[in-house]
């Protein structure tokens, strides 16, 4: 942790930025009991099993173990590291800063890099943002001028030039940045001749920046026929990972926070995005010519429910990617496909009929299950026979995935329509398909890890005693020795806090241990319902302490009888002898 962050800092913070309401601002929080419930921002369910812990000031989730305080929460939605996370928080209740100084020489060596690779880009987005308006950019400015975006657009997404192969390096060597760093930035690369060369040499440049307003990476496009590909990006760095960045997250963030965001359009590249933001969609992303991934979908997920898919008018020919679709989907998105004219890209669109013709296209968009189906149907033929046949036994699976009865069928009359195969057939053929394994768990607790009963029995005892259960009040857990070293710091931390005569809050293990412990985890998972408030709950608590009990017993008697073996006196083993019998003696009066 940098110092100057100190243990008063932080916990003045987290009284400042009440949990609930932090993460009421990313997710609708429904109160139940004591604490809020919402469905996770961080695993795909529809039942909620994400919980919120007003009193304590900590959230875990009983589906997918996600647990941690409000700096965790941040850390983790926002994807940043411990500083930003804090520096979010700090910003958000106008709490300044202390000076921060950094622990370790690898954690401040880290931070410096990181930190520089930021200024470089920074430095380089302004470079090149200057060779635009140089008046040696000609090219670069014929592109922009054809493509028709305007000046406000252009200063918007903070476009620029690159010139030639060797003047950004040397700028940015003249600024005073080190070779390895300029290097790491991804902005510079080396030559087959071991030169600094500029990675994006002659291309229009699209800086890339994050949610946090930092510009992390470039792409870059071609101005002229030639054997390299016409847009490409960067390569990934310390600042920079593609599969977990959205292009133009940083101005939809903007406007969310701005106006509210009902749904977000999502594009193939960058001119799209433009394009559309001018046409006035400012709720517009690229996935920047990758297949979208989990990361991707999740971070769509923090800002809307809803993502319609803009790509280009041919893409229901492209199968590969529905793959990306069910990605969203299978991250609780709600994902509607835009059907674009054939062979329009949504540039195209835009200057083919306007805004409003656009507007058409989202209104018109379709579900995905709908969209898989007009994807079977390209390329066959269904007066055909075979392909007819194929058609519909390829149908029968996608509207089998449909998660309720009526819109399959709704589907299946569609399906019937289209073929001219009765219903009843149709849905005799449904029927016989087998069930789909329910992607939902069936209840909101996660199942048995494998445990054994002795390290249930030390979860339950350090979860009854931290939550405060009656019956463990008086409990000394200072006379207890866990077999698990996580088990060990939580006793110890319950222990010095009675100590100093004050209560032990779950919320505070989240500064001792990484958010991900498993332990720490299946602890938390006690805390759901009425596990602490019963009669059996008392009775099994007695259980877990005989359990440990006989563990401790069991132990004693396994180390007698080894050093009972290896020892040759004869009446030392007559002595460990009688100690393992009155150890058994007492197995047997629990």
């Amino acid at each position: 942790m940098p110092k100057g962050l100190d243990g008063e800092f932080l916990a003045q913070l987290k009284s400042k930025n009440d949990i609930v309401e932090v993460i009421g601002s990313y997710v609708n929080l429904e109160r139940k009991g004591t604490n809020y419930w919402a469905c996770c921002p961080f695993h795909h369910e529809k039942t909620p099993s994400f919980s919120v812990n007003s009193l304590d000031q900590y959230y875990h989730c009983f589906g997918c173990g996600a647990s941690g305080d409000v700096i965790t929460f941040i850390r983790e939605i926002e994807s940043v590291d411990f500083v930003d996370a804090v520096k979010i928080l700090a910003e958000r209740v106008k709490m300044p800063l202390p000076d921060m100084n950094f622990d370790s020489e690898k954690t401040l060596e880290q931070k410096r890099r990181r930190d520089e690779v930021l200024k470089i880009l920074n430095a380089a987005a302004h470079f090149y943002l200057d060779n635009l308006n140089s008046g040696k950019a000609d090219a670069h400015i014929q592109y922009i001028l054809d493509r028709k975006l305007s000046a406000p657009t252009v200063r918007k997404f903070g476009l620029g030039a690159s010139l030639d192969f060797k003047t950004l390096p040397q700028f940015l060597s003249d600024k005073g940045f080190r070779r390895d760093d300029i290097l790491e930035s991804g902005a510079v690369t080396l030559s087959d001749k071991g030169k600094l060369t500029d990675a994006q040499g002659g291309r229009l440049i699209f800086p890339i920046i994050n949610a946090m307003g930092d510009v992390v990476a470039f792409g870059g496009r071609v101005l002229e026929k030639t054997d390299f590909a016409k847009y490409k990006n960067t390569k990934e760095t310390i600042v920079f990972n593609k599969s977990k960045n959205l292009y133009n997250i940083n101005l939809v963030k903007k406007q969310k926070k701005a106006e509210g965001l009902k749904n977000i359009v999502m594009t193939e590249g960058y001119m799209d995005t433009i394009s559309l933001w001018q046409a006035g969609f400012h709720n517009v992303v690229a996935s920047m010519g990758t297949a979208l991934t989990k990361e991707q979908a999740r971070l769509a997920k923090r800002y809307v429910d809803d993502v319609l898919i803009s790509y280009d008018g041919d893409f229901a020919g492209q199968k590969g990617a529905i793959r990306g679709l069910e990605i969203l989907r299978d991250e609780g998105i709600n994902v509607r496909v835009v059907a674009l004219p054939e062979g329009l890209d949504p540039d195209d669109v835009v200057k083919k009929y306007g805004s409003e013709g656009y507007r058409k296209c989202l209104d018109e968009a379709m579900p995905l299950i709908d969209f898989k189906l007009k994807v079977l149907e390209r390329g066959r033929d269904l007066s055909r026979t075979e392909d007819k046949r194929e058609y519909i036994r390829d149908a029968i699976k996608v509207i089998r995935e449909a998660e309720s009865a009526s819109v399959r069928e709704d589907l299946l009359k569609t399906l019937r329509d289209k073929t001219g195969v009765t219903y009843e057939s149709l849905r005799r053929d449904l029927d016989s398909e087998p069930e789909r394994p329910s992607a939902e768990p069936q209840e909101i607790v996660r199942g048995e890890d494998g445990a054994d009963r002795n390290v249930k029995a030390s979860r339950f005892i350090l979860a009854s005693v931290l939550f405060n259960a009656k019956y463990a009040r008086n409990f000394d857990l200072s006379g207890v020795k866990f077999d698990n070293n996580v088990h060990n710091i939580i006793a110890e931390y319950i222990i010095g806090r009675k100590k100093r005569g004050e209560i032990a809050r779950a919320s505070d293990l989240f500064e001792i241990f990484d958010e991900n412990t498993p332990e720490l985890s299946a602890i938390l998972d006690l805390s759901l319902g009425d596990n602490f408030g019963s009669a059996e709950s008392e009775r099994y608590f007695a259980d877990c302490v005989k359990t440990l009990e006989r563990q401790k017993i069991d132990r004693e008697i396994a180390a007698l009888r080894a050093m009972c073996d290896a020892e040759t006196d004869l009446e030392k083993r007559k002595q460990y002898t009688r100690r393992i019998l009155e150890l058994f003696i007492q197995l047997k009066n629990f």
